[in-house]
């Protein structure tokens, strides 16, 4: 089907009081928010009124289940696991972080957030934790800190965690060095073989499962995000495996890719390609709010034995060739009123919703679309130190056809209730292709974040 863009009929469900009643007049511009059909999302509640803003953290099991976590920026309640079953649509709670991890009732900093997405082999969910509790210092989050006199200790440093998904237990693989978080991770399934970027000064490390040995490569782009002026650098968001190998790819700020070299146990950068585009934008990587050259999110896909990824800020879908050290930048997949503003999306750092589908073939993007309020481009702040939304969007489901090199924007995603999910940076598709995002939530007057369900649009739209 394809969608009517240049439809006469405004649809501006989902905007506040003040936006409503404004007057709108005339006939919709190209890649306005002027889509004559719009997706309608199922929330769920699942009962965790602190819960805050979610990154990855999510995946489907092998039984069709929907795990997540659900977050938490308090020192003393840390981030809670639940899990879906699609075919009864009930929620059931599965653990407390800091409790899987075993410091329930130590008076540490709690373990409050995952912050990857999880991953099976062998009947278990892996996944890490990270902190959730910051302080800030000149715009800038920094890990945060007891108030003096709490009695409270500071954060012990992210776990490794496995969930057996037939008898619901934890089991705690092993705690990160330097006590920092862990923002970014993935896992070599076939040889045991896990990686991390610790957050806030950016370690990269090696975990093997059948020894539980660690090992630091130490630091990999400047100071990470603790670093001050030219030592600061984002961390990448997404490490890629390739599961023939081992190889591991992650990026820096700075645009260079390195790779974990399996045969030698070691790291080196990727030569005589990078991620420095001119189609990315122009950064300077000493500076926040924003992830520089990094990409933000990455899938491998089997099929071509090739990385498929999204530079966050500027929105271009890339594929990257490790046999061939060839990256091909393919299409920019933001939403189509995104492109037709030619301005980037509000989230500061881009977004995290990417994933490829059962099928091997049908990318998904969740990402932003701008809103028009009487023919014009509702703005945010110009500029964020922080990684964080500059302003209101509507939230618009693409996919990318990898065999066609056609992507398809499906239109805005929209709450019973007219609101729209903001903040989503998760990403799970069911077995059926129904996509799974978490994002907030508003009822009662209380906001939370809570568990979205989007109907598959690739059905939806036959």
């Amino acid at each position: 089907m394809r969608h009517a863009l240049f439809a006469t009929v405004w649809l501006w469900a989902g905007l506040g009081a003040a936006e409503a009643a404004a007057p709108v007049t005339g006939a919709p511009l190209p890649g306005e928010d002027s889509y004559a059909r719009k997706i309608i999302a199922r929330t769920y509640n699942s009962g965790f009124e602190l819960a805050h803003d979610t990154y990855n953290g999510m995946a489907t099991a092998s039984d069709g289940r929907i795990f997540y976590v659900l977050c938490s920026e308090s020192m003393e309640i840390g981030g809670q696991m639940y899990c879906l079953d699609p075919r009864t649509r009930q929620v059931r709670h599965v653990g407390d972080l800091t409790e899987a991890c075993g410091e329930k009732g130590r008076k540490t900093v709690v373990q409050g957030k995952s912050h990857v997405n999880f991953i099976e082999s062998n009947g278990k969910l892996y996944l890490t934790t990270h902190l959730g509790y910051y302080s800030l210092v000149n715009g800038q989050e920094v890990s945060g800190v007891p108030p003096e006199g709490s009695g409270w200790q500071p954060y012990p440093g992210g776990h490794i965690l496995a969930y057996d998904l037939k008898t619901g237990r934890f089991d705690d693989l092993g705690l990160a060095p330097n006590r920092e978080g862990i923002i970014t991770w993935n896992m070599d399934v076939r040889r045991g073989r896990m990686f991390a970027l610790t957050w806030p000064s950016g370690h990269f490390l090696r975990f093997d499962l059948a020894s539980k040995e660690w090992r630091d490569f130490g630091l990999v782009s400047g100071q990470g995000e603790a670093g001050q002026g030219e030592t600061y650098r984002t961390i990448c968001r997404s490490i890629a495996v390739n599961p023939e190998d081992g190889a591991a790819y992650f990026t820096a700020s700075t645009g260079e890719i390195f790779r974990y070299n399996p045969a030698a146990d070691s790291m080196e950068r990727v030569q005589g390609e990078d991620m420095k585009k001119d189609y990315f934008g122009l950064y300077d990587p000493t500076s926040a709010g924003h992830m520089g050259y990094n990409w933000r999110q990455t899938a491998w896909r089997p099929m071509d034995r090739s990385i498929y990824g999204v530079h966050g800020n500027s929105g271009y879908l890339f594929r990257f060739d490790p046999a061939t050290v060839r990256m091909e930048v393919l299409e920019r997949i933001t939403s189509l009123p995104s492109r037709a503003s030619g301005m980037f999306d509000q989230f500061s750092y881009g977004y995290l919703g990417f994933a490829l589908g059962p099928d091997g073939n049908t990318l998904y993007y969740l990402t932003g679309g701008p809103i028009y309020v009487s023919g014009r481009r509702v703005a945010g702040k110009d500029s964020t130190a922080m990684g964080e939304a500059k302003g209101l969007e509507n939230l618009h489901v693409i996919t990318y056809n990898i065999r066609r090199r056609q992507s398809t924007d499906h239109g805005p995603v929209f709450y019973q209730n007219g609101d729209r999910p903001l903040y989503c940076n998760s990403l799970a598709i069911g077995r059926d292709g129904t996509i799974y995002t978490l994002a907030r939530i508003t009822e009662n007057g209380r906001t939370r974040a809570d568990l979205v369900e989007i109907p598959n649009p690739l059905r939806s739209s036959r």
